[in-house]
């Protein structure tokens, strides 16, 4: 039982990344999916949630408008596409299933810097 992130990297300001974030080992479709983020020094903040068939998106007011999030049940990957990068959404970004007591994987690292 897994979630495994990928797709971070270093990107300018005003940049676009995709985050991907694939399952394995739990009926993934059952379940809402989250990416989170946690910046140096701060606590692990939520970015985005979506519902299980995908219609019922929420986001932090700071990435709405830039940020994406999808899923596609058929892979078991959930996905997060980030544009007009900013400095202050440099993180490490985690996403989350609320299985047994919480499920996260291990995270990707997103720098935004010049």
């Amino acid at each position: 039982v897994q979630l495994l992130e990928s797709g971070g990297g270093l990107v300018q300001p005003g940049g676009s990344l995709r985050l991907s974030c694939a399952s394995s080992g739990f009926t993934f479709r059952n379940y809402v999916m989250s990416w989170y983020r946690q910046a140096p020094g701060k606590g692990r903040e939520l970015v985005a949630r979506i519902g299980t068939s995908g219609g019922r998106r929420t986001y932090a007011d700071s990435v709405k408008g830039r940020f994406t999030m999808s899923r596609n049940n058929a892979k078991d990957t959930v996905y997060l596409e980030m544009i007009s990068l900013r400095a202050e959404d440099a993180a490490v970004y985690f996403c989350y299933a609320p299985r047994l007591g919480g499920l996260w994987g291990q995270g990707t690292q997103v720098t935004v810097s010049s």
